[in-house]
């Protein structure tokens, strides 16, 4: 492990989030002696990040914990080309009114990691859209495009992988590296940046925007870039079953997020409390020194702690309280997830397959009937032996509701309206 003397590097590599990094030795001086501006680009995609982007958006916490200053980069000018980057094909063309809403979206997760303002170390939110709609596309040719060799460009894996396969690679998607190099270019004209990071996959474009700076600023800028995430047993980081485990509470209620971290696999109760919370790392390497059955008091202190981050921590200690109760107790706890369903539908009754699958705890009634049979799912706590079963208003608990449980750690509540 390399040995860093500025804050910021020591934090990342004692945490695990260094990957790669053009320059240690003169990254970690600027670090030393400067305050430095560093930024990563999040293309407006969908409404919400998810866990997956953690990492990188932990990165600029520490940034800014450290006396630098970080810049959150909206990419809805790069989200209308598309980053060929790890796709197979290429991505669906949004449109403006849909880049504009998920833009809105995404911008929520920022406000309660980071410090905006007007100070030299306050946060900065930009929009590559302000400068890239502006693009003459002859000019940016001739003044950017010479400065890129196209024998380089299909050798790098977002081009090569897509070639190789014989995949289709739209020329839309070929500039993307060279907007993204742009990108840096335009935020050092603006902000005095010198650091891009972001995910391993993105290496090759940031190295591109590292070059370009200093062919036309003559100016030394860097890339770091952060390991891409798989959960010990291979799966990719914030995806589940179920779907993206998204960061936003419209799209996934603090009570999931919470089981997200809950659930996570013993061997990576260390790694995770490092990169998703704040918590010293004498107190992780406590906590990560449990075994046995005491390990899942580690994931708890996990799952509160990285909830506490992006939902609050009054939302975080809700949703272990609303976990406790619900799997510790047995009892019909607020705040479970509740699925409402139509009161004339219940009334007339509602097969016990279609209800999983309504509730999202089973994909299909297939796989309904497989869970029943291996004895997995439960209707306000009592197994579900017939498959054939129908659930009507008699099976309304003294609260009004159903609850529909898979295993000991998913619960549904379906609530008649």
């Amino acid at each position: 492990m390399t040995e860093y003397k500025s804050e910021f590097l020591k934090i990342l590599s004692e945490r695990g989030f260094i990957h790669q990094v053009s320059d240690h030795e003169g990254l970690d001086k600027l670090l030393s002696s400067e305050t430095v501006t560093a930024y990563i680009g999040f293309d407006c995609t969908a409404p919400s990040l998810h866990a997956g982007s953690l990492v990188t958006i932990m990165m600029l916490y520490w940034l800014q914990q450290t006396g630098h200053r970080p810049i959150a980069l909206m990419g809805s000018g790069t989200t209308r080309v598309g980053d060929p980057t790890g796709k197979d094909e290429s991505r669906k063309i949004l449109t403006d009114e849909e880049i504009e809403a998920n833009k809105a979206g995404i911008r929520k997760v920022f406000e309660k990691l980071l410090t905006f303002g007007t100070g030299p170390r306050d946060a900065i939110m930009l929009d590559n859209a302000d400068w890239l709609m502006k693009l003459n596309y002859v000019e940016f040719l001739r003044d950017i495009g010479r400065h890129f060799s196209v024998n380089q460009m299909i050798q790098r894996d977002s081009v090569r992988l897509r070639l190789e396969r014989e995949q289709h690679l739209s020329f839309l998607e070929f500039n993307y590296m060279l907007l993204q190099g742009y990108d840096f270019l335009e935020i050092y004209q603006q902000t005095g940046c010198r650091l891009q990071m972001g995910g391993s996959d993105q290496w090759s474009n940031i190295l591109s925007g590292v070059d370009l700076i200093r062919r036309k600023a003559g100016i030394e800028a860097f890339a770091l870039t952060a390991p891409l995430l798989t959960t010990s047993s291979g799966a990719k980081m914030g995806k589940t079953a179920a779907g993206a485990v998204w960061l936003n509470p419209e799209q996934l209620s603090a009570y999931d997020y919470w089981q997200y971290w809950r659930n996570t696999e013993d061997a990576d109760v260390e790694r995770f409390l490092k990169l998703f919370t704040v918590l010293p790392l004498d107190e992780i390497a406590r906590l990560a020194a449990l075994s046995g059955s005491e390990i899942n008091e580690a994931k708890k202190v996990l799952a509160t702690e990285a909830t506490a981050m992006v939902h609050g921590r009054e939302a975080a200690e809700a949703a272990a309280e609303t976990a406790r109760r619900a799997f510790e107790e047995g009892a019909l706890a607020e705040g479970l997830p509740t699925v409402e369903i139509a009161a004339a539908d219940l009334s007339a009754g509602i097969g016990v397959l279609a209800a999983f699958v309504t509730a999202g705890l089973s994909a299909s009634n297939g796989e309904a009937r497989r869970n029943i049979a291996g004895g997995a799912l439960k209707v306000n706590d009592v197994a579900v032996t017939d498959d054939k079963r129908v659930l009507g208003t008699g099976d309304l608990t003294g609260e009004g509701v159903i609850k529909l449980s898979m295993g000991k750690k998913k619960h549904v509540l379906l609530k008649p309206v």
